[in-house]
């Protein structure tokens, strides 16, 4: 067979490497945040809860129909044996706003809870990535199998984890510096329409950031199938070390 006639192997087109490492990107983010499902189920309870109390100003019967409706959207996902983390949080988070606004009896309260966790939130973020561990990249490295090899191994990796948690710090104290003040100046119903408009888009823009910010990053280190081939290596050296020794392993 002459050189011509050999099979050779086209080498990877730099751009389809890119599409595809992008498109990864994409889908782990989306898994990560919840896709649109997620989204929905953040914004259902307390679109739901403002919308009764403009109509009615009953404290109670909005608190119960936002916590009926979570844990509605927790029961199909169990039914539908769904991922549960996005429901559940958004069960906790409504549980304790109904709980502090009826110890209270201000329906204003119903919304504090989830601002003041924002706020820690940001604060999170942008202590984490000031420490040299960016939160992002605590909360992305297992959905791309990398752990935190990013940490010392793949720098430039952990440079865009860096800029995308300084994104979403900033991002969520913004919005924060808007939601806090109308705590304190606005009615319940003011208040409630205003965080239900924040509550998608900052969160749609993080994302994007997040997604632009990695997508031009290294690709991540995926150290289970690093583990996955020592493990292999390993089994291979024992299985020629048994067949130099004409041991029970030996072929």
């Amino acid at each position: 067979m002459t050189s011509v006639d050999k099979p050779t192997t086209a080498p990877p087109i730099p751009d389809q490497d890119a599409r595809t490492d992008k498109a990864v990107t994409e889908a782990a983010l989306f898994e990560a945040f919840g896709g649109v499902r997620g989204m929905v189920e953040t914004v259902l309870p307390g679109l739901l809860f403002v919308t009764i109390y403009t109509i009615n100003k009953n404290l109670q019967g909005s608190a119960i129909a936002a916590l009926g409706v979570s844990l509605l959207l927790v029961a199909v996902r169990l039914i539908r044996r769904d991922t549960v983390k996005h429901a559940f949080s958004g069960v906790f988070g409504v549980a304790f706003g109904v709980v502090f606004a009826m110890m209270t009896g201000n329906a204003k309260d119903f919304y504090l809870p989830g601002m003041v966790y924002t706020l820690g939130l940001a604060l999170a973020y942008i202590v984490t990535t000031l420490a040299g561990v960016p939160l992002i990249g605590l909360i992305l490295g297992p959905v791309f199998k990398e752990n935190l090899s990013w940490r010392t191994r793949n720098p430039g990796r952990k440079k865009a984890y860096a800029k995308a948690s300084w994104a979403w710090g900033l991002i969520l104290l913004a919005k924060c510096a808007i939601l806090f003040p109308l705590y304190w100046w606005a009615d319940t119903t003011q208040l409630g329409w205003v965080l239900v408009a924040l509550k998608i888009p900052p969160f749609l823009l993080a994302v994007y950031l997040t997604w632009v910010f990695l997508a031009k990053a290294p690709p991540p280190i995926d150290v289970f199938a690093e583990m996955e081939a020592e493990e292999k290596a390993e089994e291979e050296r024992k299985a020629a070390a048994a067949r130099a020794t004409g041991g029970p392993d030996a072929s």
